[in-house]
């Protein structure tokens, strides 16, 4: 087993192991009576976060590199033969994606070429169904894995002016003349996007394939550009040992793969071409390290971020046992470096996440259980104090805490106006970030693209898209911002009043959502800035714009909805809980007014509730540390290796 998927198996064991001990205190938080609805749905959003995690591997390059080939050696060699089809040409003719989910049967989902035509993206696709085709793999038979397989090699023959309303064809590519046959057709992939649902163990713990065609296909896919390589946990750039870093090979590095924020990792595949017996070793091993230097100035990088290596001779070493030629083909060294750069650089990201979301819900949950403590030794005390008193001063006793309940109830008077406010900002905020109103602006731009059937009105549509849909986030981070701060004054003002243990109200920002625009921005301006594209390719980039802006924009609708079901929550809880500890404090005194005798009998109550809740305190404090440290754990190979 390589240290590749003994790291994946510790990352999933460590996933599993942390919801295990989330579930495990929010039970303890359930059962103290500690819980509340908001709390409840943070719990289940965290939980489900882990649950539904993937990390993403893209292997990118020209054809005929080896991309399928090193994904077979890295990921399937345990099924004893080649599973996607690596041959001399082109292979994979439509961007794949490998992966598992259990609520489809295994499958390979094909989504037809001709979907191009029309106004949406594939990422707007895959939630169509009825768009794509299915077609069943038998995951018992390798042969017919093979055969099934090889759909994504399929290509089918149109007509020039077809290829054409696909972005598939540039008339003014000099060298696209010589791909045109004497009947007037092209060659084109028969599919646009293939997903691939395999119960391989990898796959069904949350990775996640992307095999990309050539690097022509990167400059029309909108949804490699803008989605499936951006958002890749790793990207594998892989070339050829012997040729090096071709032009195209840079182009395509400097625009869509370097600064992407994913690692990255330079493949010189195919160094066997290099082996050669009228050399020797270090003659060899010479020159493969002169293909390092050249590849690693030539792409802005390091020396150690070059793998070379035969990803064929890995595959024959692995199927067949041959532990010599597995280390002269030097796949374990691009497998290492993929296990130890990718998956403690996913833990770290998971781990931030949680620890942000972790640290409020056990802050909140700490301050509701001092609360409940406080309150019971301040009814303690004042019931020891009424020992030896007279009726007279358990009557003044029952005034002040009346009083006190009628100053909490003008307090909440007050409240409601404030949750008024509440309302009327928090539709304020889905005023500007509402669905309805970027399909507004999308559809404004499309209009506008339209109208104009030249590259610069094109790019000002868009430009003006970008500046609408960044005001309108502003807009929405300006009343996000009201609402916080409008909060933060009645957090302080029922603390300083009435006692409450109320930190800061949970803060929220759409910066995330704004970063996320200026990226999307940029990768469009990459593409079009420049030179001037046939109308049709950058109208279908726009379509994956705005998909993608969608996406980004519904995931902040939700984050803004969840914020404000909880900024509240925290106060909420607490002056329920102190409503009844006065009520509770009035009942008692009322009770020993009528029979003072039982007063004995409510100081040893009260001195029980205040033994448990230091019990309860003490189990909450050893869960929440479990958490943290289950949730600061480090992969048990990654320990051993150190």
């Amino acid at each position: 087993m390589s240290n590749l998927v003994q790291n994946f198996q510790e990352y999933s064991n460590w996933r599993r192991n942390v919801v295990s001990a989330l579930d495990g205190y929010r039970q303890h938080v359930s059962t103290s009576e500690l819980a509340d609805p908001a709390s409840d749905q943070r719990f289940s959003r965290a939980i489900a976060r882990l649950e539904e995690d993937k990390l993403s591997v893209a292997f990118v390059a020209e054809f005929s590199r080896g991309k399928s080939e090193l994904i077979n050696a890295i990921f399937f060699a345990d099924y004893g033969q080649r599973i996607l089809p690596s041959s001399a040409g082109r292979t994979t003719m439509c961007p794949t994606e490998l992966m598992y989910d259990d609520a489809f049967p295994p499958s390979i989902r094909l989504l037809p070429i001709e979907t191009r035509a029309l106004s949406q993206s594939t990422s707007e696709l895959k939630e169509q169904s009825n768009a794509w085709t299915v077609l069943p793999l038998d995951v018992e038979s390798s042969e017919g894995m093979l055969e099934a397989f090889k759909q994504v090699s399929l290509t089918k023959r149109v007509p020039v002016d077809e290829a054409k309303s696909y972005g598939l064809f540039n008339e003014d590519d000099p060298d696209a003349a010589l791909t045109v046959d004497d009947q007037g057709m092209v060659e084109i992939s028969q599919w646009r996007h293939a997903i691939v649902n395999f119960p391989h163990p990898l796959l069904k713990q949350g990775l996640v394939i992307v095999d990309t065609p050539g690097l022509n296909a990167i400059g029309t896919e909108p949804e490699l550009t803008l989605n499936l390589i951006p958002n890749a946990h790793a990207v594998l750039y892989i070339l050829a040992a012997d040729t090096g870093v071709t032009k195209s090979d840079i182009d395509v590095w400097r625009s869509h793969i370097n600064g992407t924020g994913a690692a990255r990792l330079a493949v010189l595949n195919k160094i066997d071409s290099m082996w050669d017996e009228l050399r020797s070793p270090e003659e060899v091993a010479d020159q493969i390290g002169r293909q390092i230097s050249g590849v690693a100035h030539n792409l802005g990088l390091t020396e150690d971020q070059i793998y070379p290596v035969s990803a064929q001779k890995g595959l024959v070493a692995k199927i067949n046992g041959d532990h010599d030629l597995l280390d002269k083909s030097r796949l374990p060294v691009l497998e290492n470096a993929l296990s130890n750069q990718l998956i403690p650089a996913k833990q770290q990201i998971v781990r931030q996440q949680l620890a942000t979301e972790i640290g409020e819900l056990t802050a909140s949950k700490q301050a509701l259980l001092s609360s409940r403590m406080r309150n019971v030794v301040e009814q303690l005390v004042e019931l020891k104090s009424l020992r030896g008193k007279n009726t007279n001063i358990v009557e003044h006793m029952m005034k002040r805490i009346d009083i006190e309940k009628k100053e909490f109830d003008g307090s909440l008077i007050k409240l409601q106006g404030t949750r008024a406010v509440f309302a009327r900002l928090s539709n304020d905020v889905f005023s500007s970030l509402g669905m309805n109103v970027l399909k507004e602006e999308i559809d404004k731009a499309r209009e506008a693209m339209d109208k104009s059937r030249f590259s610069p009105g094109l790019l000002n549509a868009v430009k003006q898209f970008f500046s609408q849909a960044r005001a309108n986030l502003d807009a929405s981070g300006r009343k996000t911002d009201e609402i916080t701060e409008m909060m933060t004054v009645m957090y302080r003002k029922f603390s300083a009043e009435h006692g409450l243990a109320l930190s800061a109200p949970m803060p929220f920002s759409l910066d995330k959502y704004r970063n996320e625009l200026t990226l999307i921005e940029d990768v469009y301006h990459k593409q079009f800035g420049v030179a001037t594209f046939k109308v049709v390719l950058m109208q279908k980039f726009f379509d994956s714009i705005a998909a993608r802006v969608k996406q980004s924009f519904l995931q902040a609708n939700r984050d803004v909805e969840a914020w404000l079901k909880v900024v509240m929550a925290p106060l909420e809880a607490q002056i329920g809980e102190h409503k009844l500890q006065l009520k509770r404090r009035w009942q008692s005194i009322e009770r020993i007014h009528v029979a003072t005798e039982s007063l004995e009998e409510k100081v040893q109550t009260f001195e029980q509730m205040q033994a448990d809740l230091e019990t309860q305190k003490k189990k909450l404090l050893a869960l929440e540390e479990e958490l943290k440290n289950t949730i600061d754990s480090t992969l048990t190979t990654l320990r051993v290796a150190a």
